[in-house]
């Protein structure tokens, strides 16, 4: 299973926490997760929402879930929180036809409705199916306006098998868009954002058997453990850590008047949380967000 490089995890996870020092300031042992402090998932596209729904199924604390697309059956994804139509509404339903030109039309005249998604998140999770006109289309304006509104962001784009072809290349081209995203750059640039590939042909030389069908599987299992360890949990903690600090402060001293009573020393447990976001690469190469050990090989496709 992939997981973070080992030799960086502590320094990246530790300088994060500057980026949300400011939002406890207010609320101080009050903090409310999931209200004050927002975890959001975002999917966009088929591949993604499939992904996607398998870790809005395992009910992961604090976390909302979100599913958009080009494709009207979404609104019926009763799994997630809220689902998004990228369409008009006439009634009328729009088909892409797998363009990114038409998706990202969609994508720009759904902006208000993406806004009201991201606006006062904390940390957004973002999964893109590349290749269709939802994903590659819509995905990198899901980006722009996740990256305005929400404090970090962590993006993950799911890359069709070679066999896919023409899919694959169109995965390619919005990969290399992603790049040119300014508000994306800006929050890579100040350690706030991340952008990992994922690509379904490394799973094609593992060792072991995998069917098509384990492919949502292995990414869910991989992006629910990102969330769970770089958000949730250190977050947990860090609240945890100050509401202790607070009821120790407020605990009355015990012992004669005359006794000095030492202050009570809390040091809050430095969350893990990423920082510094590596560079857009293929999944197999060295430098990746993840090492992914697919350990797979599914059937050819005919």
């Amino acid at each position: 299973m992939g997981n973070y490089e080992a030799g960086r995890d502590a320094d990246e996870r530790e300088s994060m926490i500057g980026s949300i020092d400011g939002l406890t300031d207010p609320w101080q042992s009050h903090l409310r997760l999931g209200h004050d402090v927002r975890f959001v998932l975002v999917a966009v596209g088929g591949g993604a929402i499939r992904v996607a729904s398998r870790v809005a199924s395992q009910h992961v604390r604090h976390l909302e879930t979100v599913a958009i697309n080009c494709d009207p059956s979404v609104q019926g994804r009763g799994e997630f929180d809220r689902r998004i139509y990228l369409g008009p509404d006439t009634g009328v339903e729009t088909d892409t036809g797998g363009s990114p030109v038409v998706g990202g039309v969609l994508a720009r005249a759904a902006e208000p409705a993406l806004e009201r998604v991201f606006r006062g998140a904390t940390f957004v999770i973002l999964v893109g199916s590349l290749g269709g006109g939802a994903g590659s289309g819509a995905f990198p304006h899901v980006l722009d306006v996740a990256c305005r509104q929400a404090e970090v962001v962590s993006a993950f784009v799911i890359k069709p098998f070679r066999c896919e072809g023409e899919r694959r290349a169109l995965a390619d081209r919005a990969i290399g868009r992603l790049q040119l995203v300014n508000s994306y750059i800006e929050r890579h640039e100040r350690g706030q954002a991340r952008l990992t590939v994922l690509d379904n042909e490394s799973l094609a030389h593992g060792s072991g058997p995998m069917s098509f069908a384990e492919v949502p599987r292995h990414w869910a299992k991989l992006i629910q453990e990102h969330i769970e360890s770089s958000f949730v949990g250190p977050v947990e903690s860090m609240v945890e850590a100050i509401q202790f600090s607070h009821a120790a402060e407020a605990m009355p001293p015990s012992g004669p008047a005359s006794a000095e009573v030492p202050a009570l020393e809390v040091v809050p447990p430095v969350p893990p949380i990423p920082t510094e976001m590596p560079p857009i690469l293929p999944a197999a190469e060295a430098e990746l967000t993840f090492e992914v050990d697919a350990g797979a090989r599914p059937p050819p496709v005919p």
